[in-house]
């Protein structure tokens, strides 16, 4: 693998885990609303977007993050 091809799989990578990172986030929320029959507090709802936006920023720095950043605005 020579270091083009490096670079591009360190970028799925980071795309992949902001991806993951995002998706937990909603899970966690879920399981939140879950368990307090109710919606999470308004902090930590803050909080979380506040972490949804960088890990799209970071992202968005080595791939168009275009589908992420629709589907995290969906979440909302």
């Amino acid at each position: 693998m020579d270091a083009d091809e490096e670079r591009e799989m360190l970028k799925d990578l980071i795309w992949l885990n902001a991806v993951i990172a995002t998706e937990l986030i909603q899970v966690t929320e879920n399981v939140s609303s879950l368990l307090r029959q109710g919606p999470p507090p308004d902090s930590c709802l803050a909080d979380h977007n506040r972490l949804r936006l960088q890990a799209l920023a970071i992202v968005e720095k080595y791939r168009d993050a275009t589908t992420l950043r629709d589907h995290l605005l969906g979440h909302r």
